[in-house]
């Protein structure tokens, strides 16, 4: 393909792509469904100033008797928010180990099943077609189903907690993993590949003595980026009971704390935050050049 015409299916895409956002717009607003609400500055403003106090403040400037009253005065419980809020706290640190689980074991177990998918995929493994068409389709079907979806489905199979969530994460996060070990493989040194085909070697064996030294960094680079992404999606699987921050998130909504939604909020922010820079890390002391 040359320039030019390379340069012509870019504007092309382009107009596709700026036709089909302003297809959503005309279409969402001709069914009145743009709408922000009757008071969307005043409710914005109202959340805020709600999530502007996270509750772990109680520890230090929590009221140690605290009353809860009835509409006519009587004191309904006395509640001491330090003791409380600890206990909170302990419940969110449980949280926060239980999303980590999901999303390392789940990642695991994706990376694992996904190696011989991608390999079947790659186009440069000379695979017969109807093999290369069925894995195909099983990580692209891994792929379009959300791990929320895949986490009903388990579930209703193997029951609530952080079992679902490990499998739904697996089954979803196959799909990309399979498709970034494929382009890894095809987008590999080929001369090098071709040099190993050339001595007899199979493609296989190709891929096991010739390549698989240079593709090694690349899988590991590949899967501490997928991990880190589960590590966030995982936060929301206890919304249906697989185990995660989800719950506690569900619970703070449905009780209207918003102080501590804002306090969980900040551990997930906070969890994401040191695992995003652990490993961007690692993954640049795996690129680096010998120098």
């Amino acid at each position: 393909m040359t320039e030019p015409e390379r340069a012509l299916r870019r504007r092309l895409y382009t107009l596709a792509f700026a036709l089909l956002a302003l297809a959503c717009v005309w279409t969402l607003a001709a069914q009145g469904d743009l709408s922000f609400g009757r008071k969307p500055w005043e409710n914005l403003a109202r959340t805020v100033d709600e999530l502007s106090r996270p509750s772990f403040l109680d520890l230090w400037y929590g009221n140690p008797a605290l009353e809860y009253r009835a509409d006519d005065g009587r004191v309904l419980r006395v509640e001491n928010q330090v003791e409380s809020e600890a206990r909170f706290l302990g419940a969110l640190a449980r949280g926060v180990w239980s999303t980590l689980q999901v999303a390392t074991l789940g990642s695991l177990l994706a990376a694992l099943l996904a190696m011989p998918f991608g390999v079947l995929t790659a186009r440069n493994m000379a695979l017969p077609r109807p093999v290369a068409l069925a894995a195909k389709l099983v990580l692209d079907t891994c792929r379009a189903i959300h791990s929320l979806v895949f986490a009903l489905i388990f579930v209703g199979i193997v029951g609530l907690g952080p079992t679902a969530g490990i499998l739904a994460i697996a089954a979803h996060s196959m799909g990309t993993y399979g498709k970034l070990y494929a382009e890894s493989i095809e987008t590999m040194d080929r001369p090098l590949f071709e040099a190993a085909l050339a001595c007899g070697a199979t493609p296989m064996q190709a891929l096991r003595h010739a390549l698989w030294p240079a593709l090694l960094p690349q899988w590991v680079s590949t899967h501490l980026y997928i991990w880190e992404y589960n590590v966030r999606d995982s936060t929301v699987l206890g919304l249906i009971g697989a185990g995660g921050l989800g719950l506690l998130v569900s619970e703070a909504v449905s009780l209207f704390q918003w102080g501590r939604l804002a306090t969980i909020l900040l551990a997930i922010v906070a969890l994401v935050f040191a695992f995003d820079a652990l490993s961007r890390k690692v993954r640049a002391d795996l690129i680096a050049q010998p120098g």
